[in-house]
């Protein structure tokens, strides 16, 4: 069975915020860095480091 990505990451992130209860400033932060860091000068390292 194929489960496409964005659905894989919202049903894992739905899970994780229902039962982890994170602040929301924290999830705030984390998607927010996330994104600024995929468009930064470190996107080529962090891929490589990821892979």
């Amino acid at each position: 069975m194929q489960v496409p990505l964005w659905l894989a990451l919202l049903v894992v992130g739905y899970l994780g915020v229902k039962l982890i209860r994170p602040p929301w400033w924290l999830i705030t932060v984390l998607l927010l860095g996330g994104f600024l860091l995929a468009d930064s000068v470190l996107a080529p390292a962090i891929d490589t480091f990821v892979k």
